[in-house]
């Protein structure tokens, strides 16, 4: 239970920066979890507990994205099945300003967007990298590639994440810099 209080938030993150629902973040936090627990006997420790975890977190996330259905709607009329209880679903009231709402909202899907035009294999690289702050080492690690191909995936996953970005953002002879 201290593992999984010490990474869970962790991991869950990086489930869901790779499957991009919470529900399969859920999912996938679950089993790594599971995983690992039945598989403690395989930890060898000549790693970090938390880089071997990663590892299989990743693995989870990848199968999830391999078997999730192609339909990605939700109807807003259905009530939402939490377990032991059905709710209807409530659509939020929006605070604040809403045109720096819609923006930020507009601005995030964007990134979103961009971020899920790469190949998984990049993506993964790039989100272990950039967004969980991984060393190149432990990016290798957790994935079971060497530090050259590590090196290899996040170089083509920035490239192609600042070209679909420029693409986006140029208008008008501005670039994406002029608009942030």
């Amino acid at each position: 239970s201290e593992l999984v209080n010490r990474y869970e938030r962790k991991i869950f993150r990086l489930a869901k920066n790779i499957t991009r629902h919470d529900e399969d973040a859920e999912d996938v936090l679950q089993e790594a979890f599971l995983k690992a627990y039945e598989h403690l006997d395989r930890f060898e420790g000549s790693s970090k507990f938390y880089t071997w975890l990663v590892r299989i977190a990743v693995n989870e996330a990848l199968m999830k994205l391999r078997k999730r259905k192609s339909d990605k709607t939700v109807p807003l009329d259905e009530p939402v099945d939490l377990g032991d209880e059905v709710m209807q679903r409530e659509i939020a009231v929006w605070d604040g300003n809403p045109e720096q709402q819609y923006s930020g909202e507009e601005m995030r899907k964007i990134l979103d967007d961009a971020l899920d035009s790469l190949k998984p294999d990049f993506r993964t690289v790039f989100i272990l990298r950039d967004i969980e702050e991984l060393s190149t080492e432990e990016t290798a690690e957790a994935l079971g590639i060497s530090v050259a191909a590590v090196k290899s995936r996040l170089l083509r996953a920035r490239l192609a994440l600042r070209e679909k970005l420029t693409r986006q953002f140029k208008r008008k002879g501005t670039n994406l810099f002029d608009q942030l």
